[in-house]
């Protein structure tokens, strides 16, 4: 692989890890009760899918099946959880 390649290929794998870690992160600093209040899984349930998806991306090739896995779980949190979790916020106080 020319140098290109193998920048691109880390520019990928780090943007993959980066997203799976906001990704957990922000499952983090949410209230529990959110979590249902939103009508999603529980908190721990999205801390396990978030966590396992920062220790796939980690430790496998993003491009590979699981790497693909996690990506699309952080993916999925970002765009539908959390866009839920922030509306239950604004409208109720903690």
């Amino acid at each position: 692989m020319d140098i290109f390649g193998s920048m691109l290929a880390n520019g990928i794998e780090l943007g993959a890890l980066a997203v799976a870690v906001w990704a957990f992160v922000d499952a983090v600093t949410r209230p529990t009760p959110l979590y249902t209040a939103a009508d999603k899984l529980t908190k721990p349930a999205w801390l396990g899918i978030a966590g396992g998806a920062v220790a796939v991306s980690f430790l496998t090739d993003t491009l590979g099946l699981f790497g693909l896995v996690a990506l699309v779980a952080s993916i999925v949190y970002l765009v539908d959880v959390r866009p839920a979790l922030q509306q239950v916020q604004r409208g109720n106080p903690w």
